[in-house]
């Protein structure tokens, strides 16, 4: 074989291969290239939300793409609920939604129309802390703090829902809840009390 027919049939299957390359980029992908003034733009759509929070009644407008911990935070200025990973893994924005744990980064805020939230921000009675507050303190249940609302909203279900007959329970429960500073024994700890009090 000839060095002059290797390079050509090594230069059609370069060819080719860019051509087929070329052929499978998907259309969102040219569409980047499209001229922006022959585009449509679907204008947002703002939704009335009548919720309650804390107790305290609320009708906002949102857009119906907002999530329920963007509505605490930016529009409502609640921000004990913390924007950890944005995805559901870290349990730093929880919630409850009519008493039920929830994470407010995956709930969208048109789906609270009509219901009770409370964040870490209601769960106190006054000045007087709720006793899983009081609890994470005496037990060291929490460092640097970031996690600690969405660790005792759980903790709060978790008591509430009869999951602490043991601490394997009480550590699958809340493995939704991620404490970068590991303070996890506090936090179980915290738990326990509360159960046994």
């Amino acid at each position: 074989m000839s060095k002059e027919s290797t390079y050509s049939r090594r230069a059609f299957l370069k060819a080719s291969g860019a051509f087929v390359m070329l052929a499978s980029i998907p259309y969102s992908l040219k569409a980047m290239y499209v001229d922006v003034d022959k585009l449509t733009v679907v204008p947002k759509q703002a939704l009335s939300i009548t919720v309650s929070i804390n107790k305290k009644s609320y009708s906002v407008p949102a857009d119906t793409r907002t999530t329920l911990l963007d509505l605490l935070r930016e529009e409502l200025h609640l921000t004990g609920a913390k924007k950890g990973c944005d995805h559901g893994q870290c349990g730093a924005c929880t919630v409850h939604v009519d008493g039920e744990r929830v994470l407010s980064c995956l709930t969208l805020s048109a789906m609270i129309q009509g219901k009770e939230v409370t964040t870490i921000e209601g769960l106190a009675d006054g000045e007087k802390l709720h006793p899983m507050q009081q609890a994470f303190i005496e037990c060291d249940g929490f460092q640097c703090g970031y996690c600690t609302p969405g660790q005792i909203m759980s903790a709060v279900a978790c008591v509430k829902e009869g999951h602490t007959g043991s601490v394997a329970e009480i550590k699958e429960f809340m493995s939704g809840n991620l404490c970068r500073c590991g303070a996890y024994n506090g936090i179980v700890q915290s738990i326990q009390k509360v159960a046994n009090a």
